[in-house]
């Protein structure tokens, strides 16, 4: 399916990076952020919180954490702190997502014996 962008293109437009969304190719232009690429390349939400409601970039700068994604299978991406890049892979996210395992050793106790 085809959306029609809300958004008239920079008049100083970068070049045309390419980029998928959930397997979906989209574009962006250089200079662009991930949460505008999104926002222009679909009207879908970017992420589903833990109670199954759609989410999207709201403020545009780093406040609001609604437009968190997946780029590169790094989850928990602001979308709107990140420049686009050819070839990135974005998925949206859905729901709650687990804290990064920092260390494969269980954490030492400290107790005096």
């Amino acid at each position: 399916m085809t959306i029609d962008s809300r958004f008239l293109p920079r008049p100083d437009a970068g070049a045309l990076l390419h980029m998928t969304l959930d397997g979906a190719p989209i574009t962006a232009r250089a200079g662009d952020t991930l949460a505008a690429a999104i926002l222009a390349a679909s009207d879908d939400a970017s992420r589903h919180s833990t109670m199954g409601t759609p989410r999207t970039a709201y403020c545009m700068m780093g406040v609001c954490f609604d437009c968190l994604i997946e780029v590169d299978g790094q989850p928990n991406t602001q979308a709107c702190m990140v420049a686009a890049r050819d070839g990135m892979v974005l998925a949206r996210q859905n729901g709650a997502r687990g804290l990064r395992k920092l260390s494969s050793t269980p954490a030492q106790s400290n107790t005096d014996g």
